[in-house]
């Protein structure tokens, strides 16, 4: 992991490196440099990567828990012994206690019990003593403030699944931030994809356009000279330079849309938007068979789709949470005496025990988390489904666009190639004067028109394609068509 995270800024340095040297930016470079300079990728990388330390926090949950408890407490005055209130019982008890003493001495000896007037005698006469002796006040027992300190220790035994719901939780929410960091990247990619297309297609139309604005100055050059020659009409000639600065201007605002193009692909890939990128290449149509096998199966295997399934397990582990609160916990407990002082009780130096907390009644809130847990599943396996029921539907639409686009492409193929011969054939007339040069400008806009359809249904066709293995495969797989 130490060398991936070393050779991942080496990479994009030998990228960057590559394109000021003027070399071809391929698709799966892009993927590359997304990948690490993508602000959303590094953002979900951020959340897989907290997700992981949450689980391992989790993991620790049965580890016992040690805490420094220390405290200063301060009374609104000392403890004391109520003495007065208990004063009439200490007084009488120990009356009677008198009377009860006297009278077992006295019957061991004689043998018979103290006569009623000398118990009663002895009775008030302890009881007088007692009286005048009893102290008038309460005493203190501690002073007005005490300090403690003491180590406790709580290891968990049984929680009632608790810990492990948590755990299981923990691991859940790990997977998902995985699905979220593919789902994440395969927006990006598909982005970007769509992006170099469109790259590749400015490409192939200024590759056109340049051609076509050469032929309309040949046109112009042509038109001036039959009027030098006083064989054309000086609006003839006007028309065709018009013409000429026309496509002149649409070539300019192509190689302006470029610039633009470069700039956002730029955004996607996280870069500086003065970074320069070559993407020279152009738009070449070739047939790409995809097999229809499998598909069903391979949906599964789609982020989207793995995403919302593991938000049913999170349901699933939340229901499991929400019937374990209604489990008892038990726990091994400890404490060790560290310190105290000023303290009106002593404190044994170590105790050990056993503690059970279970709630026996909540006002219902259980059962209504509970309840609402069952909710939570049945919603997220409807999420589950709408969301298989919507990628079969991007895939059939997909595919069904794809055989459209093919049908479009062979047809407009054609189109464009009886264009061209137009174009020829109109010009060849006008050197023999059987055509105007207007007649050669309309061919030409009809010729550059056909070249912009023809090229626009076959980026259209690697968008569709592009689609399809964004529903069922990867970028890469995509990129490998692109890519020559």
């Amino acid at each position: 992991m130490r060398y991936y995270l070393f050779l991942l800024p080496l990479m994009t340095v030998l990228y960057t490196q590559a394109q000021q040297n003027g070399q071809q930016l391929t698709l799966k470079q892009c993927y590359q440099l997304a990948k690490q300079g993508n602000t959303l990728v590094q953002q979900a990388q951020r959340s897989l990567q907290a997700r992981e330390y949450t689980l391992q926090a989790e993991n620790r949950l049965y580890y016992p828990k040690v805490d420094l408890l220390a405290g200063y407490n301060y009374l609104g005055k000392p403890l004391e012994i109520n003495l007065q209130q208990v004063k009439d019982g200490v007084v009488n008890g120990s009356s009677a206690q008198s009377v009860n003493t006297a009278n077992t001495v006295f019957q061991q000896v004689t043998g018979q019990p103290l006569p009623q007037s000398v118990k009663d005698v002895i009775y008030n006469a302890t009881k007088g003593i007692i009286n005048t002796f009893y102290p008038d006040y309460n005493p203190e027992l501690t002073k007005q403030s005490y300090f403690t300190a003491a180590l406790a220790l709580r290891q968990p035994i049984y929680l009632g699944g608790k810990i492990a719901a948590a755990q299981q939780l923990a691991r859940t929410q790990v997977a998902a931030g995985q699905f979220n960091q593919q789902v994440v990247e395969k927006g990006l990619y598909f982005a970007i994809s769509a992006q170099y297309l469109r790259i590749l297609y400015l490409n192939t139309i200024m590759a056109h356009e340049e051609v076509i604005v050469e032929a309309f100055k040949k046109n112009r050059d042509y038109a001036t000279s039959l009027k030098d020659n006083q064989i054309l009409p000086p609006y003839l000639l006007n028309w065709a330079r018009v013409a000429y600065v026309q496509a002149t201007n649409r070539y300019s605002n192509l190689g302006l849309e470029k610039e633009n193009a470069l700039l956002e692909m730029n955004n996607l890939l996280g870069q500086p938007l003065e970074t320069p990128i070559f993407i020279d290449d152009t738009l070449q149509y070739e047939l790409k068979p995809v097999t229809e096998t499998g598909q069903l199966e391979q949906l599964r295997n789609n982020p989207t789709y793995r995403l919302v399934e593991n938000k049913t397990d999170l349901a699933n582990v939340g229901l499991k949470a929400s019937r374990s609160l209604a489990l008892p916990n038990i726990f091994a407990i400890g404490s060790l005496n560290l310190y105290q002082k000023d303290l009106p009780v002593t404190i044994p130096p170590w105790l050990i025990g056993v503690e059970m907390q279970w709630n026996l009644f909540d006002g219902f809130q259980k059962f209504k988390r509970t309840k609402a847990s069952k909710m939570l599943v049945e919603e997220a396996q409807l999420a589950a489904a709408n969301t298989k029921t919507t990628l079969e539907l991007r895939l059939r639409i997909a595919m069904n666009k794809m055989k459209a686009l093919q049908n479009d492409v062979a047809s407009l193929d054609s189109a464009r190639q009886q264009a061209h011969t137009t174009t020829t054939l109109v010009t060849d007339r006008m050197q023999n004067q059987l055509s105007s040069v207007k007649d050669v400008n309309d061919a030409l806009l009809q010729e550059e028109e056909m070249q912009k359809i023809y090229y626009t249904a076959v980026m259209g066709y690697y968008l569709a394609l592009a689609e399809y293995w964004n529903v069922i495969g990867t970028p890469e797989q995509f990129a490998t068509y692109v890519d020559r």
